[in-house]
């Protein structure tokens, strides 16, 4: 899957990643590989990303917007 995290200002991470899990603002899920097509907001939270590695990050957003469609995620967050 390619991620992609975007604010105003930057792209902050673009990669290939096996997991992602996220602060939706109706709780926290997962987006894995072959995930029915997606978009939900987000709540401040973090960001965890397991890239293809197996490495794994966090991004600590203050909110925003996550599509997810044909294994392509886009996080749209207000600040990260």
């Amino acid at each position: 899957m390619l991620l992609e995290i975007i604010t105003p200002d930057k792209k902050v991470y673009s990669g290939k990643v096996k997991l992602v899990q996220l602060p939706g603002s109706k709780g926290t899920f997962e987006i894995l590989n072959n995930h029915a097509p997606i978009i939900s907001t987000l709540n401040k939270g973090k960001i965890k990303v397991v890239e293809d590695s197996g490495a794994e990050l966090f991004f600590e957003v203050d909110g925003g917007v996550v599509e997810n469609v044909d294994n392509k995620i886009i996080v749209l967050a207000e600040s990260v």
